[in-house]
C-alpha cells in the first residue's frame, strides 16, 4: 500500500469518527422530571359549638343537712343529681331555712343568683315560693309536699305513708304493751296519713294495739322530740314512731330500753339496740327526672302538675330490719312491699272508721288521692283528737 492510500484511509477513519460524534451530539435532549404537585391546602374545620352553660339548681332546706333524717335524705337526692349529670349542672343549697318570711328571701336570692331550677323542700315554703315564682317567670320552681301550683311552679311528694304502714306491721308484732307512741311534727294531712297508716299496719297483725300521739309543732327540734318521746314512754308506749326530722326519738328509746324506728333516712347508727327498722325516702329518682326535663326543655308546670311517688317508683322503702324481728313478720313486710309495687295491695280500703266511730270509707271502697290529700282525722285505735279539727 502506497503512502497515498494510507493517508486516504486515515482521513476516512477520522471523518467517520467526527460523523459519529456529531450523531451523538444531535440526539434528543432528556426532559427534566416534572415537579411534584403541590399539597392541597388544608380545609378549615368548622369551629366546635360553644358548650352550654351548666344548669344552676338551688335547694332550700328546712333543717341541717346533718339531721340524719328529712333534710339528709333530700341532700342525698341532690348528690344523686350531681352523680347523674356531672358538669351539665351546678347545685347549691341553703340549710336551716325557717318556714317564715325568711324562706321568701332565700328563695328569691336563689332565683336572683341565676338558679333556673329551685327546689323548696318543706310544706311551709308553699306561699313564699308562689310569690317568688310570679316574680321570676323564667325560673322553674318545685315545691315538696304542697298542693298549689303555678305556670312555673309544680309540686312533688313521696308516699311516706307506705313506709309508715310497713313500720306499723313490725311495731304490731314487736310491742309487748300493745301501746305504740308517735311523736308528731305538724298536724297536716301528710303527717296524719303517716300516723294512721302506722296504726293500720300494726292493727293488721295485732288488733289490740292502740296509738298515742304527742305533737311538738315543728319539724326539727331535738329537745322537744326527746321530751315527747319520754312522755310517750312514761305513758306506756314500748315502741315509738315519729314524723320529725332528727334521730332524737330513736336515741331516747335506746337510752330507756325501748324500741323505735328511723324516719326518712336509715338511722340505725343512732340507736342500734332500739332500732327496729327505718322507713326511708329516696328523692333521687324524682330529682333526676325533674332535672332531665329541665335540661331537655320538657319541664312543664301549671294546675294539676303534681307527682306523688312511692314504693312503685323506688321512692319509699323499709330498710335495716332488726335481726330479732320474727321471720314471719319480715315475710309480711315483704309481701306488703311487693303488693305496693305492683298495685295488688291497697292500704286505704274500707270499711274505715275514725276514732269516733264515724265511717270514713265504705266497705270495699278504695281511697283516691283527693281523699288522702285531705285527711284530717285519726283512725280507730289512735287516741285523742287532731289539733284544730272540729
Amino acid at each position: 500500500m502506497t503512502d497515498l492510500q494510507k493517508r486516504m484511509l486515515l482521513k476516512a477513519a477520522a471523518l467517520t469518527a467526527v460523523a459519529s460524534a456529531a450523531l451523538v451530539g444531535c440526539g434528543k435532549k432528556e426532559e427534566p422530571a416534572p415537579a411534584p404537585a403541590p399539597e392541597p391546602a388544608p380545609v378549615a374545620s368548622a369551629p366546635e359549638p360553644a358548650k352550654p352553660d351548666p344548669l344552676k339548681i338551688g335547694f332550700a332546706y328546712v333543717g341541717p343537712v346533718g339531721d340524719g333524717g328529712w333534710t339528709f335524705a333530700h341532700d342525698n337526692g341532690r348528690k344523686a343529681l350531681e352523680a347523674e349529670f356531672g358538669d351539665k349542672i351546678v347545685t347549691s343549697f341553703v340549710e336551716n331555712v325557717p318556714e317564715s318570711a325568711d324562706a321568701e328571701r332565700v328563695i328569691r336570692d336563689m332565683a336572683g343568683q341565676g338558679n333556673k331550677l329551685v327546689f323548696g323542700t318543706t310544706f311551709g315554703y308553699m306561699e313564699p315560693m308562689l310569690k317568688v315564682a310570679a316574680e321570676f317567670p323564667d325560673v322553674k320552681f318545685e315545691h315538696a309536699t304542697g298542693y298549689k301550683q303555678a305556670a312555673n311552679m309544680r309540686t312533688y311528694d313521696s308516699r311516706t305513708y307506705e313506709g309508715a304502714y310497713m313500720a306499723g306491721v313490725i311495731a304490731g308484732a314487736m310491742t309487748k304493751s300493745n301501746t305504740l307512741g308517735v311523736v308528731g311534727s305538724v298536724p297536716i294531712p301528710e303527717v296524719l296519713r303517716n300516723i294512721n297508716a302506722f296504726t293500720l299496719g300494726a292493727q293488721s297483725v295485732n288488733p289490740k294495739v292502740k296509738t298515742k300521739v304527742v305533737w311538738v309543732n315543728g319539724w326539727f327540734d331535738p329537745p322537744k322530740e326527746t321530751e315527747a318521746a319520754t312522755s310517750l314512754i312514761n305513758g306506756g308506749a314500748d315502741v315509738l314512731f315519729q314524723n320529725t326530722d332528727s334521730p332524737a326519738v330513736l336515741k331516747t328509746a335506746e337510752a330507756k330500753g325501748k324500741r323505735a324506728f328511723g324516719w326518712d333516712s336509715d338511722m340505725t347508727a343512732y340507736g342500734p339496740k332500739a332500732h327496729l327498722a327505718s322507713a326511708v325516702i329516696n328523692w333521687g329518682p324524682y330529682y333526676i327526672k325533674a332535672t332531665k326535663e329541665a335540661l331537655e326543655g320538657a319541664w312543664t308546670a301549671g294546675e294539676g302538675t303534681h307527682s306523688w311517688w312511692g314504693v312503685k317508683e323506688g321512692a319509699i322503702d323499709i330498710v335495716s330490719i332488726a335481726e330479732d324481728v320474727p321471720a314471719e313478720t319480715k315475710a309480711k313486710v315483704e309481701e306488703v312491699k311487693k303488693g305496693l309495687a305492683d298495685g295488688s295491695f291497697v292500704i286505704w280500703k274500707g270499711p274505715l272508721k275514725n276514732n269516733a266511730g264515724k265511717d270514713m270509707l265504705a266497705a270495699d271502697a278504695v281511697a283516691d288521692d283527693k281523699f288522702l290529700s285531705g285527711i284530717n282525722f285519726y283512725v280507730k285505735g289512735v287516741e285523742g283528737k287532731v289539733p284544730g279539727a272540729k
